[in-house]
């Protein structure tokens, strides 16, 4: 069993008091007692009960992170920059993977918070549910890799906007036209605003908008292949392919071989997200560089300073959003 004040006190023949003041470092002791008390401490291998603690300071030096897909490489490099810059300031992370799902997102925020973490960093599932902002009005919040749609949150995102008019513009520019558009879920802002950025590229470029060419599933590997196969079934062929992220846009490219279509001659594909395996050299993808690692980071600074200003009730909305970067590889 671990040792706690009570032991020490015992051992010592102070009272828990002054044994809480000594370890804490507060003025009271006296330099002898202090010294026994730390020496006891030591030997007794004392450890601070961090729940204890957190409920007497009202913090308890955690923060959630809720992400909804770990198997995306995306989430991971993300994820790596919160942990950092929280081990950092001595902050551990809980780290909770929802795999797409509203349900199990709206368990895990339960749980964090029941457990009393200081704030939550999220990319949510959808942005849009009531029920989900209900849940956070109770903690401190950083959304990463998107926006919120409640006023007073603050974020950490990319601008979703310029990186899919920065993707349309290539294949256009390129010769690859018509162009096609394949996303995840209809609710996401990050959908919407990608999706605005490849139409305002088309109308620029003057260029028809045609919903055939637009099609929404979710955001795995398979759901890219099989709505290209789908497309040329259909006798709708694109010859260029703006994937909403990069699993998205290799599932693209294994679907396209698959019926026989050569890249970037026959189908010209870019991504979103520049996560590891899109330079690896057989995909070699074209895409929109996100600054992953950084997001994280971010979040963490930005979510430390909504925490810090908690008693005050003073939460001032913090925006940043990080510029996109068009990294050229074989697929495009």
């Amino acid at each position: 069993m671990d040792a706690t004040i009570k032991d020490i006190a015992r051992i010592v023949k102070v009272s828990y008091a002054t044994v809480s003041r000594a370890l804490n470092n507060k003025h009271g002791v006296k330099p002898e007692t202090r010294k026994r008390i730390l020496e006891e401490a030591r030997r007794l291998n004392y450890r601070p009960n961090a729940i204890a603690r957190g409920l007497v300071k009202k913090q308890t030096h955690s923060i959630g992170l809720v992400i909804p897909d770990i198997t995306n490489p995306f989430y991971p490099e993300v994820a790596r920059g919160v942990e950092d810059a929280a081990q950092e300031v001595g902050y551990s992370v809980f780290l909770c993977n929802t795999n797409w799902e509203k349900d199990r997102e709206l368990r895990y925020i339960e749980l964090l918070t029941s457990k009393r973490v200081d704030g939550l960093i999220i990319a949510p599932v959808s942005e849009t549910t009531e029920t989900l902002q209900r849940f956070l009005r109770s903690v401190p919040v950083v959304y990463v890799s998107t926006t919120s749609v409640a006023d007073h949150e603050s974020y950490v995102t990319i601008d979703n906007i310029k990186g899919g008019y920065l993707a349309t513009e290539l294949l256009i520019r390129t010769g690859k036209t018509p162009v096609a558009f394949i996303g995840s879920e209809e609710d996401s802002h990050t959908l919407q605003e990608r999706l605005e950025g490849y139409k305002q590229a088309l109308k620029d470029y003057h260029q028809p908008v045609d919903e055939r060419y637009v099609r929404y599933g979710n955001f795995k590997r398979e759901t890219g292949s099989r709505f290209i196969k789908k497309m040329v079934l259909e006798g709708v062929k694109p010859k260029g392919v703006f994937g909403e992220n990069d699993l998205l846009a290799i599932g693209i490219i294994q679907g396209a071989k698959e019926i026989g279509l050569a890249i970037p001659e026959d189908l010209a594909v870019v991504g979103f997200d520049d996560i590891p395996l899109a330079s690896f050299p057989e995909i070699s993808l074209t895409t929109i560089a996100q600054p992953k690692y950084e997001m994280g980071r971010y979040a963490v600074e930005i979510l430390l300073k909504r925490i810090g200003l908690e008693d005050t009730g003073s939460f001032p909305r913090q925006r940043l959003i990080l510029e996109p970067n068009l990294v050229r590889r074989n697929s495009a």
